[in-house]
């Protein structure tokens, strides 16, 4: 009984990481003014640490970012942009596995 309840243990430890996910999310970014607004935005969101990849579109006022939610959360982007200067919300989210 103690050694499967240690390889269960052992199993579920092990397995947490796999449990993250690679998210992709559009938020929109309304108060980019500018057509060197965009870069702000880009730098500000890929100092957050898990970010993978970001998209902005200065057109459409939005971004779209990869991160993995297992390093940060949407909170913490849209916090990243407002920290920059250019308030953000969610526009809609996508969970990707990679």
């Amino acid at each position: 009984m103690k050694k499967s309840l240690i390889a269960t243990a052992l199993f579920l430890l092990f397995s947490l990481p796999a449990l993250a996910a690679q998210k992709t999310v559009a938020l929109s970014v309304p108060g980019m003014t500018c057509s060197a607004c965009p870069i702000t935005v880009k730098v500000a969101l890929n100092r957050v640490e898990g970010v993978s990849a970001v998209d902005v579109r200065y057109e459409e006022r939005d971004a779209t970012v990869t991160f993995d939610d297992a390093k940060t959360s949407v909170e913490a982007l849209t916090q990243a942009t407002t920290n920059a200067g250019y308030p953000s919300t969610l526009k809609q989210i996508q969970a990707t596995q990679e």
